[in-house]
């Protein structure tokens, strides 16, 4: 149950959100019964899958998504090549217009993309701000399908097309403008950095990472296969979040511009990692697709109780908490050192895992005798492989002796 004495509401420049949970643009917000039905369950806002003018055409291929999933068919990662809304300008005028009266607490922000023509996007942009949009997120950033016209990650991985749609946009949008960007670029930050001078209120990060999921080796078709052919997808899921994570935490430590954490959240403790690393809030898709939009219940009650057991006031008061402790590789402390030890020895089932790791990949620091595993101190170097290795988690790292 969520703590009675801990508030979860948070802001995001001046859009001010009831707790720090958002669907992110996607098939969870293809339409507003989808957005309404997120809305009761107790997200806090809803970023409406990408709209385009009536004259871009969009239509879809089957099958779409493609998945890395463990042996218990947990997710690990997930790969779509859907693009954005089918639905016309005038069914989501409607929708917002009809969202925003039946929820007036909660955020609507309408994505939009248009062609290459700034025009175009200032005309969408005032379109859906009549509509009665609380804010504008521009898709400069989907890595798939849009890319080969023109638009998506092929704008956003150009600063000056950045800064031109920005700047266009800026000139009609009076509510908050967010502008979402891609992982696929060699630096993120004069993206980022032409965004926010061009106008930007609020930058959101990640979208997904430009991927091919595999190759079925029967078949020797990719996966998706679409008629026997396939294509480079967007890349989600849990296995992107340390690539979100580093994109949020550069750009919080050198620019003060609020934040939006996108990318592998699936549990509170990741939304947790983003806010520590400098988001204001996240936004949430895949996740929601794999188990459903009532994750956010859990999602505030872990994140509540974890705030109040710190005894932070807020999400706020975890912002950015951790962004002292990131810094280069020169400034990490070379005078401490840590060594492996059986600190459990009684869980140690003689598997042998870490003696061949750290035999093949580490310093053949550790053996096995009368199936029990012996660490040589001498030889240990503290890497921590065969900490990561061991499924018993038997073996920890421990400080030496002063």
């Amino acid at each position: 149950m969520p703590d009675p004495d801990i508030s979860l509401e948070t802001a995001v420049g001046s859009l001010h959100f009831r707790n720090p949970f958002i669907l992110a643009s996607g098939p969870p917000t293809a339409s507003g019964e989808q957005i309404r039905h997120a809305f009761r369950l107790g997200w806090a806002g809803a970023v409406t899958k990408t709209i385009v003018p009536d004259t871009m055409e969009i239509s879809d291929v089957s099958p779409r998504f493609a998945v890395w999933k463990d042996e218990n068919s947990k997710l690990l990662g997930f790969e779509n090549i859907e693009l954005v809304s089918k639905k016309d300008e005038s069914y989501w005028t409607r929708e917002i217009a009809s969202i925003r009266t039946e929820y007036p607490d909660r955020i609507v922000i309408a994505s939009i993309m248009a062609s290459p023509d700034p025009n175009e996007w200032q005309e969408l942009a005032g379109t859906v701000q009549d509509a009665g949009a609380d804010a504008i997120e521009l898709n400069v950033s989907c890595p798939h399908g849009m890319p080969e016209r023109g638009v998506g990650a092929a704008m956003g991985q150009h600063p000056d097309l950045v800064r031109d749609v920005t700047c266009a946009v800026r000139k009609t949008a009076t509510v908050p403008l967010i502008v979402k960007l891609t992982p696929n670029v060699t630096d993120i930050l004069p993206v980022a950095e032409a965004a926010v001078g061009a106008g930007a209120d609020i930058l959101a990060a990640i979208n997904t990472v430009q991927c091919i999921m595999g190759v079925d080796l029967d078949t020797l078709e990719p996966v998706p296969s679409v008629a026997g052919s396939g294509t480079y997808g967007g890349y989600s899921g849990p296995a992107i979040k340390p690539i979100g994570l580093r994109i949020i935490s550069q750009i919080a430590s050198v620019m003060p511009v609020p934040l939006m954490g996108i990318g592998g959240i699936s549990r509170w403790q990741d939304a947790a990692e983003y806010i520590a690393a400098g988001a204001s809030a996240v936004q949430v898709c895949t996740a929601v697709m794999w188990d459903g939009a009532g994750i956010v219940r859990d999602m505030n009650a872990g994140l509540s109780v974890y705030l109040a057991q710190k005894h932070f006031s807020g999400p706020g008061d975890l912002m950015g908490r951790a962004l002292p402790r990131i810094g280069t590789h020169e400034s990490l402390s070379r005078d401490e050192s840590r060594y492996a030890i059986a600190a459990f020895p009684e869980r140690c089932t003689s598997c042998g895992r870490c003696v061949v790791a750290c035999r093949d990949g580490g310093y053949h620091a550790i053996s096995l005798a009368d199936r029990h595993i012996i660490i040589d101190s001498e030889r240990c170097d503290g890497c921590s492989l065969c900490s990561h290795v061991c499924p018993e988690k038997v073996i920890v790292l421990k400080k030496p002796v002063s």
